[in-house]
Formats: structure tokens, sequence, C-alpha cells
């Protein structure tokens, strides 16, 4: 359903309406409309190439539509990146990457509030990116964007490099920050299994448009496409893989 599109009541901070982008003469996003309202977490499902990521890439201004409307309401948009180690200077110590944005900004929190709000203690303030895991980094680069007060946070598959009891701790995360602070949440994903209960609502994307869209409920209890039910049975049973997780190393 190129163009879905589900309204809610709150505040909105982004709105697309028809929104195109394209490279040279591939067009990636091919006319797609949603919203974000103010502490909602939308969910872009979508393999690669399907034109997720270019969503992403565009909200946060590094590319510009070719077409149709984009409108960001908000004063602050910050982005959590897939490759969490990456996007952390190795050079800094979590302390001094939470530092220097904390300044830039005019900030008054401490680095100790901001691990704080994202379930890490103050051992790892002192730490570099390598002596920190993937996981304990990717909750730094949410720190680091909580740290410039945003109103809109993007998160482009903030999880696929992380292990799946890790993943639930970070979605978790995101999750609580919602509700804490009414952070709205654009979080995009290659399979439903990350989305599925941390979303409010759900966008399908496949070769630039949406094929379903909804309530995250409806998606996964009535697919609207054969694409959504195929990633539907790609869901893996995260219970069942964390039990023989355990059994082998017991």
């Amino acid at each position: 359903m190129p163009g879905a599109s589900v309204r809610v009541s709150a505040p909105l901070l982004l709105e697309a309406e028809d929104l195109r982008v394209s490279y040279g003469t591939f067009e990636a996003v091919r006319g797609v409309s949603f919203t974000l309202a103010k502490g909602e977490i939308l969910g872009i499902v979508g393999e690669s190439g399907s034109g997720k990521s270019t969503i992403a890439r565009t909200v946060m201004g590094l590319g510009k539509p070719s077409g149709g409307r984009l409108a960001v309401h908000a004063a602050s948009v910050q982005m959590v990146f897939q490759d969490a180690v990456g996007s952390l200077n190795p050079r800094m110590t979590a302390r001094q990457t939470l530092a220097e944005v904390l300044k830039i900004k005019r900030n008054p929190q401490s680095p100790e509030d901001l691990l704080a709000r994202v379930g890490l203690s103050a051992a790892v303030l002192d730490q570099y990116p390598r002596e920190m895991s993937g996981g304990q980094c990717q909750r730094v680069s949410i720190a680091r964007a909580l740290a410039c007060r945003p109103d809109v946070l993007v998160a482009d598959e903030p999880v696929s490099a992380l292990d799946v009891s890790v993943q639930a701790r970070v979605l978790n995360i995101l999750r609580d920050l919602r509700k804490e602070m009414g952070l709205a949440i654009l979080l995009i994903a290659h399979d439903l299994a990350v989305v599925k209960n941390v979303c409010d609502r759900i966008c399908v994307m496949q070769k630039g448009v949406f094929v379903d869209a909804g309530p995250a409920e409806q998606v996964f209890a009535h697919p609207a496409s054969d694409y959504t039910r195929r990633l539907l049975d790609a869901v893996p049973d995260v219970a069942r893989a964390l039990a023989e997780r355990r059994e082998g190393a017991a």
C-alpha cells in the first residue's frame, strides 16, 4: 500500500507525504507517507535495499527529497547508528565523549546522569570503546544522543550487530526513554522480531514503498501483504534461542 499512513492524536514531530528520494535515475523511496508523534515509537521494517535507511538519512538531513513533502516539527533530531563502536571516537573515553557534547549543548547534566539513563554504571566512564562490549558502546551512543536533548531519536538498525540477549536490553532502554522523556523514536530494522514488542506502529517497506502499515498488533495479526507474511515467518523464537544458549553453556 504505497503512501499508507496512520494518524495519531499526539503532537506530530515528523510528517512525510508522498515522500520520494532519488539517487540519479534510481528512486530509492517511491512515494511513502507517515507521521511520528511525540512519545511514539514508529518502526520501519524491510530487507536490505528496501529504502528504509534512506528514509532515516533523509529525516536527518543527510539527503534531500526529490519529491513530496517532509516536515520536521522538532527542535532536535539525533541519530543512533548500527555500528556503535565505529560511531564513537576511539581516542576518547565515555566520559570525554559525553562531556564534550554536554559542553557544546550547554546541558547541565553530568556524564554519570546520562549513563544512568541508559542503565550503565559510572565504572564505564573511563573506558575507551575498545574496552567496552558492543552493547555498552551502543548505550553510550544513546547517552550521547540524549546529551543533545532531542525531541526525536532516529535509530538505524541499533541492535542488529548485538547478541540476542543484549538486543532486548537496548530495546527496553528505548522503550523506557519514550515513557520517561516523551521521546519520539523512528526505529529502523530489517526484521519484525526487533520491533515486535517495542513499536506502537509499524510500516513494512519493500522496494521503496510501504506494503503494509498500521498498529503493531494489526500488522502481526493480519498482515496485508505476502512480503509481510514472509518476514513474519522469519521471526525467530527468541525465548527458545535463549533457552538453547543456556543449555549450551551448561
